[in-house]
């Protein structure tokens, strides 16, 4: 396949592509299944090295219920069940984050993914913006091991300004050619560790980016185009807006985990984004008559494994990878009688334990978490405790990274706040950064999401008192490896820095040894109004909800 030039001339197109996105009930029901050419897209996103069924955490009448749902070797049943129903006619599209996010991957270094991957039978792969976690040679090894077509516009090699990954793919059924182009997230050398994206430049969503979609269009004459998007759901509504899609049909979007159960019609193109996980699979069906593309239908499936029992080669592939870390990763460290969960956007049990844990372990007056997206829920059964094992440790925690701990001022700790809120609540999409609101323990703030940027804290109390600006109080994260020595989680200018000899897993491993059971709960250590206690993600300008 041709690799795309970053450089292409533009070549102006001279008008839309007709029909692009017309609702389903306009096709001609009169034609017949000669006329009529049905195409299936399957999309998975930000699997995060789930291997097996787990529970997932739904939002249905007002309360939050949890169900088993994911597991490689399920996805692969509905997958085979799909392209039974539309063979030759299917597609399968996977979104990114595919090689952190649990402890074999971690264990393994991404290492138990590949084996797996290529048996699942995916055509288009991209990477997202964990993939570089294990370094630059890990994740290509990683990908090109997937033996199918990874693809990435905007990731190239820093010393030679070259593409790592062809930047499109296009695949023909039966004289309809629709092409994929993938973007993966510009701010990755940010939102992760520095160090981890080391050697890999990455360029944004410019007007360059605007060009060599319209001549990948018109140069491949194309029916349909995607673009295979690693940016999070607000950006890829703004981008859905952006004259950049213009002749874009479809933006098959992840990173934020978002469960998007009708598409989001942007001025140009529609979104989704199938949740997380590998708790569900995107279903987008397209009808093509003489060649143009005249309706869609779009299903968010939950891989129930009631419904999709495990595949059995895939269980096997599954079974072996995990054997020579299991009896590690398996082993319970302790006990919770509540559900821990991180679903919500301001406060969540699972990194109230965390905090609390480093908190116990430092003395800190206060500290802090990312706001991670990722962790799936550990929750109690038939009323006792459920066991908290190391690989749900790993599932939390992802990045187990040394306790750092240093000083700063009220005034420090606000404006730094005050940017960590404006990167989950900013109006303006293209200024939120990916994560929600950051964790903490030892301090309650009361803030306002709609307020402008930097005016969003309305009070800071820390352990029971108002935070004053000229003092100084202790505080404890974890090590971002290439961050400045006195930068600690993003807060710059932090004094007396000091990096611990034990890592936050140890932490927490020994928080929970000598206090397990626990039992963490919602306390209004970050609260809004406007918010209220269960907040879950809100994409502006739409009608979106989580569910």
């Amino acid at each position: 396949m041709k690799i795309f030039n970053r450089v292409l001339l533009m070549i102006i197109l001279m008008a839309p592509v007709a029909c692009k996105t017309e609702k389903s009930n306009k096709m001609d029901r009169t034609g017949t299944a000669k006329d009529t050419l049905s195409i299936t897209v399957l999309q998975t996103a930000d699997i995060h090295g789930q291997l097996d069924t787990h529970p997932e955490l739904f939002w249905e009448n007002e309360e939050i219920v949890f169900k088993d749902r994911g597991g490689l070797a399920n996805i692969k049943t509905l997958f085979e069940q799909e392209r039974q129903k539309n063979p030759d006619r299917t597609i399968i599209i996977d979104g990114g984050d595919l090689i952190q996010g649990s402890g074999y991957t971690a264990l393994s270094e991404g290492k138990v993914m590949p084996e797996l991957i290529k048996n699942m039978g995916y055509d288009v792969i991209i990477p997202g913006n964990w993939e570089v976690v294990y370094g630059k040679d890990v994740m290509m090894d990683a990908m090109n091991g997937y033996e199918t077509d990874v693809i990435a516009q905007n990731m190239y090699h820093e010393e030679s300004d070259e593409l790592l990954f062809p930047a499109y793919s296009v695949k023909e059924i039966e004289g309809v050619r629709i092409g994929f182009m993938g973007i993966n997230d510009p701010d990755v050398p940010v939102r992760q560790n520095p160090i981890f994206s080391k050697g890999i430049g990455f360029s944004g969503l410019t007007e360059d980016l605007r060009k060599q979609v319209d001549t990948f269009k018109v140069n491949e004459n194309l029916d349909a185009l995607f673009l295979v998007t690693h940016i999070g759901i607000f950006k890829q509504v703004e981008l859905a807006n952006n004259p950049i899609s213009e002749n874009v049909d479809y933006i098959l979007g992840n990173d934020t985990h978002e469960r998007v159960r009708e598409p989001i019609q942007g001025k140009y193109a529609k979104v989704t984004e199938p949740g997380a996980f590998g708790s569900f699979v995107g279903k987008l069906t397209l009808h093509f008559i003489d060649g143009k593309l005249v309706g869609d239908e779009y299903e968010l499936i939950d891989v129930d494994p009631e419904v999709f029992p495990a595949d059995e080669e895939i269980q096997s592939l599954v079974n072996k990878a995990k054997a020579p870390y299991k009896d590690h990763l398996e082993t319970v460290i302790g006990y919770t009688t509540k559900p821990l969960y991180r679903y919500l956007t301001v406060e969540n049990p699972m990194d109230n334990m965390i905090t609390d844990a480093a908190r116990w372990k430092t003395g800190a007056d206060i500290s802090i978490s990312n706001g991670f997206r990722f962790g799936n829920p550990i929750v109690p059964k038939n009323g006792n405790p459920a066991p908290i094992t190391r690989a749900n440790l790993w599932n939390l925690l992802p990045v187990n990274e040394k306790v750092k701990t240093g000083r700063a001022t009220g005034r420090q700790i606000k404006d730094w706040l005050e940017k960590e809120m404006h990167n989950a609540f900013a109006q303006d999409p293209t200024e939120r950064f990916g994560g929600w609101l950051v964790r903490f323990s030892g301090m309650k703030v009361n803030f306002n999401s709609q307020d402008e940027k930097g005016q969003r804290i309305n009070s800071i109390t820390v352990n029971g008192e108002p935070m004053e600006d000229d003092e100084y109080y202790t505080i404890s994260a974890c090590v971002r490896p290439g961050d400045p020595v006195d930068n600690l989680c993003r807060m710059s200018g932090v004094e007396d820095v000091e990096v611990k000899d034990y890592t936050i897993h140890d932490v927490v491993e020994e928080y929970l040894q000598e206090n397990s059971p626990v039992s963490p709960t919602l306390e209004g250590r970050a609260y809004c109004d406007y918010l209220g206690q269960y907040s879950f993600s809100t994409v502006p300008k739409t009608d979106y909800e989580f569910q």
